[in-house]
């Protein structure tokens, strides 16, 4: 299985940031994604980060680039993680939201099972974190026509990291504790999806 992450946004992007400035998403994506990388990589996963450049890359060249994969090596031998961190309002001034939350597109697809798990894994690495989650179709991915997701031949997600414009988030964000918490949550959500499509096969 091919794993993709990207991190979404760039240096050159504009706003993406808590109030104050200090925190700028581009430059925590890439963080995030690299600590996810760097842990699967280490567990013998072919993984891959999508945009190893610092300027923001385009969403039609993101979508390329994991549709190329999808066409060498199959579209169900292929999953996309698309990371970002959430805001409530412009970054002008703080607001009180918070919470993580998981996104697919829209209807039944091959990412709710991957969605499926990294909500399972939230829940446990955020004790004490609001839950965004939408169960009213019985599962708790949130559902948004995103470009990425939406055009993805592969099963893809997109996860949003609590929200840069709340201080309590931003604190847990910036902390050693917080940016274990969003490490590992991935490694294991993506680790469970793909120990459940490989016993799926088996069956």
């Amino acid at each position: 299985m091919k794993i993709l992450i990207d991190n979404g946004h760039g240096f050159d992007t504009p706003g993406k940031r808590s109030p104050d400035g200090r925190f700028r998403e581009y430059a925590w994506n890439r963080v995030y994604a690299d600590d996810i990388y760097q842990h699967l990589n280490y567990r013998g996963y072919d993984v891959e980060l999508l945009v190893p450049e610092g300027q923001d890359i385009s969403l039609k060249e993101r979508v390329r680039r994991v549709n190329r994969f999808c066409k060498e090596l199959g579209r169900e031998n292929v999953i996309l993680v698309s990371i970002h961190v959430n805001a409530a309002g412009n970054g002008e001034q703080w607001h009180l939201a918070r919470g993580w939350s998981c996104y697919t597109s829209v209807g039944k697809t091959a990412a709710d099972d991957l969605a499926t798990c990294l909500c399972e894994a939230a829940i446990k690495y955020l004790p004490g974190h609001k839950m965004r989650f939408d169960r009213s179709d019985g599962d708790s991915d949130q559902e948004r026509d995103f470009y990425i997701l939406r055009k993805s031949a592969c099963p893809a997600v997109l996860t949003e990291n609590l929200f840069m414009d709340n201080e309590e988030d931003v604190a847990f964000l910036e902390s050693d504790e917080g940016r274990r918490a969003i490490t590992s949550l991935h490694v294991e959500g993506i680790c469970n999806y793909i120990k459940f499509t490989q016993n799926n096969k088996a069956l």
